[in-house]
């Protein structure tokens, strides 16, 4: 077991005074903690017609429930609604600012280095935030305004989010859809190792070798779209599993959870901080309740099988653009 996933077993049986277990956290390798489950944000997720309020509403009901961990980004439109979120919270004190773990992202317009600060202290202003805990970099590939190809390496983004580490607007920085060839290639150009790595990884898409590189080198990967097709809404056709697989059926009868539940679990049980979006409140509540069982290695193995390096979210658009990540498993 590596070092990583050690620290993870010893900290998930934590418990709080009440005898709940608590969620546990990861060390990243700058010296700080994140949480090991976050409410994802981004209307594009359950429901086409999910409003900002929708936003705003989940997230106060997600750190009502205990969430402490909070994933956005400037491309979701909805920084200010999380900031309104946040903000009712720490009024209602439910949390201090101190408690909470909040997440943003660089969009792709803005990868020249003197961008990056002024784009993280536009995002902070519209959360209501003097610092967020973690920057990333969205993706490696850059765009003009206009959605055009633009030529900016990585690595010269790489050094504005340096910079807005050590003005202390950031606790940690990190990449998103970074793909091994690219993080390897950051790594040796600067010599500055990315604290997370935000991927797709679902049962459908398992990228056990990214996962497995990342881990090597310290790095924390988080997990969106974590259901993949589970609840697919684009096709008949879509890949299984779906959520009345027999597979993931039999383990949630056998914990008594449900298949979304096991979903959510298999990416904790692989070292892996999964990202559930929902502007549900008693599927918020069921999303976080994945810390009281765990999965054999046997029953992670079953679901890697599901493996069909199908992604949910490919944009196909940028496929001939500079730096396309999608390009490796």
């Amino acid at each position: 077991m590596s070092p990583l996933l050690l620290a993870f077993v010893l900290t998930i049986i934590s418990y709080n005074e009440a005898g709940a277990v608590q969620p546990p956290t990861f060390k990243l390798n700058d010296g700080n903690e994140i949480p090991a489950i976050a409410l994802g944000t981004g209307r594009g997720t359950a429901k086409e017609s999910e409003t900002l309020e929708d936003v705003r509403q989940a997230v106060y009901w997600a750190i009502e429930a205990g969430y402490r961990h909070i994933d956005t980004a400037a491309v979701y439109f909805d920084e200010e609604q999380v900031g309104q979120g946040i903000a009712q919270a720490i009024a209602d004190k439910l949390v201090t600012r101190k408690d909470l773990y909040i997440t943003t992202k660089l969009w792709n317009d803005k990868h020249r280095r003197e961008q990056v600060v002024p784009a993280l202290k536009d995002s902070l202003k519209k959360l209501g935030l003097e610092y967020v805990d973690l920057y990333l970099i969205h993706f490696p590939v850059a765009v003009k305004a206009d959605g055009t190809s633009d030529d900016v390496h990585y690595v010269d983004t790489w050094k504005g989010m340096m910079e807005a580490k050590e003005l202390g607007l950031t606790r940690s920085i990190g990449v998103s859809n970074f793909n091994t060839t690219q993080i390897a290639d950051l790594i040796q150009r600067t010599k500055v190792v990315p604290a997370v790595n935000e991927i797709e990884v679902n049962p459908t898409l398992t990228q056990e070798a990214l996962v497995n590189y990342c881990q090597s080198q310290g790095i924390v990967v988080m997990g969106y779209s974590p259901f993949g097709f589970l609840v697919s809404r684009r096709s008949a056709s879509a890949p299984p599993p779906r959520s009345d697989d027999p597979v993931l059926v039999a383990m949630a009868q056998k914990y008594g959870k449900t298949t979304a539940q096991i979903v959510l679990r298999y990416l904790i049980e692989r070292g892996i901080v999964p990202i559930p979006k929902s502007t549900n409140k008693a599927r918020i509540v069921q999303n976080k309740d994945v810390f009281d069982f765990s999965l054999t290695p046997a029953e992670v193995e079953a679901i890697n099988k599901f493996n069909k390096n199908i992604r949910v979210i490919s944009i196909s658009s940028w496929k001939n653009y500079p730096l396309y990540p999608f390009c490796e498993y």
